[in-house]
């Protein structure tokens, strides 16, 4: 189950900062005047926003080794990166939401002014006169310009007699029914087009509100639309920014990455009682059993030799050449390796004792406090725990947390008596 959670937050975490990072992209690429400057904005734009995601891996792996120098050029990254990639993420949100709003705000705005038009056009047929159709009007015209009162009022334009002005009333009649009869084609041709782009928009959905969630956010909040727009705005690219940043060092803190990876399987253990003895590793026993050994060993040697100087001389002082004195030739001196800080820290501050045990954190931290006493550089908690593995001191996890079974630091007045004994071994030898 551990294990499919971590999978589905880094999957989560991924398109989060896939996402951010086309954004950061878009935006940058926008900035650039030419096509190659706008690539160069745009991939560095995506750089610090995958830059921006490692940030808290290196700055928590950094404070967790004390390199306090390392940590502050984390902050500093982390903090450029972060705010210019909020600012290119805002930017492009404001852009799009914009955009969207106003090619609503267009599209509401020309359904209104159809249906506007299409009202004003119906409105203006219902003003024209009935008429019977063109046809019959025009045939009807046609007949009375063959008639002889037609041509005795040269066309109606000189009328004479009762004769001529009834003829041309007629006449004038019958061209304002045909100019009806037109005019309701071309309205009713007008409200045919306006009823298919009013059928064809209707296909898609008219909103009444440019904006639906900023509107009903605003009627709930009390704020005005523009507020409400802004905030949704900062929202997102927050949410993109916030969740592109940490999303992946959630997400693999399933699998606690700082934990030492050749840690051994716990013992079958539910508890270890803290007065059952433990063993102890032939190695460790081995040092402190030397360890105990080598005072009396000095002590005695002390003792004897006065002994020996009291001893009645068998032994001429000036040995004849070539005589047989029993001497063994010197044996070659061995090659050995210096000891390293993690020998050095184990020999002076650590040492066995039955039935105790210690964290891995907690030696680490001693370690660390040693390093900073002898002015050296620690090393990586993952480095530190394989050197000290190999020292043969045993290893065990129990409730999860790696620890080091029969050791235990050494008091004040232990490392105290250690300096005085290495002290006196160096004047002996």
């Amino acid at each position: 189950m551990r294990h499919l959670m971590g999978v589905l937050g880094v999957l989560a975490a991924g398109v989060l900062l896939a996402v951010s990072a086309a954004m950061n992209w878009r935006f940058g690429f926008s900035l650039g005047k030419t096509e190659l400057d706008g690539m160069i904005y745009g991939s560095a734009s995506a750089a610090a926003d995958c830059l921006k995601a490692l940030v808290p891996f290196f700055l928590f792996a950094a404070l967790r080794n004390r390199m306090w120098s390392q940590a502050a050029a984390a902050v500093v990254v982390g903090v450029v990166c972060t705010a210019y990639s909020l600012t290119s993420a805002l930017g492009h949100a404001a852009l799009n939401r914009l955009d969207t709003t106003g090619q609503r705000a267009a599209e509401a705005q020309m359904y209104k002014d159809l249906r506007a038009d299409l009202q004003r056009t119906q409105e203006q047929l219902s003003w024209v006169p009935q008429h019977r159709p063109i046809g019959v009007v025009q045939s009807e015209i046609d007949n009375a310009q063959n008639q002889r009162p037609w041509s005795w009022t040269k066309g109606c334009t000189e009328v004479k007699g009762k004769q001529g002005r009834e003829f041309c009333q007629s006449y004038h009649g019958l061209t304002a029914e045909l100019a009806s009869g037109k005019e309701a084609d071309r309205l009713g041709s007008r409200i045919s087009e306006l009823s298919e782009k009013l059928s064809a928009t209707s296909g898609t959905a008219i909103m009444a509100e440019a904006d639906p969630q900023a509107a009903v956010l605003a009627k709930l909040s009390g704020f005005s639309v523009d507020t409400i727009q802004i905030a949704m705005t900062v929202f997102i690219a927050l949410l993109l920014e916030v969740g592109s940043c940490f999303g992946m060092y959630i997400a693999f803190s399933q699998w606690r990455l700082y934990d030492d990876v050749q840690a051994p399987a716990a013992p079958a253990l539910a508890e270890v009682r803290a007065d059952v003895a433990l063993p102890v590793p032939a190695p460790v026993m081995a040092d402190a059993v030397a360890e105990v050994a080598a005072p009396a060993i000095t002590a005695a040697a002390a003792v004897a030799a006065p002994v020996r100087e009291t001893a009645p001389a068998q032994i001429s002082a000036k040995p004849r050449s070539g005589a047989n004195d029993n001497k063994s030739a010197p044996a070659p001196q061995r090659l050995m390796a210096p000891e390293t800080d993690v020998e050095r820290f184990y020999k002076e501050s650590v040492q066995t004792q039955d039935g105790s045990s210690m964290t891995a954190t907690e030696l680490y931290e001693e370690y660390c406090a040693w390093c900073e006493e002898k002015e050296k550089e620690p090393l990586a908690l993952p480095t530190f725990g394989r050197e000290f593995g190999e020292l043969g001191v045993q290893k065990a996890k129990l409730g999860g947390r790696v620890r080091y079974i029969g050791i235990a630091l050494k008091s004040a007045r232990d490392v105290e008596e250690d300096k005085k004994l290495t002290a006196f071994r160096e004047k002996a030898a």
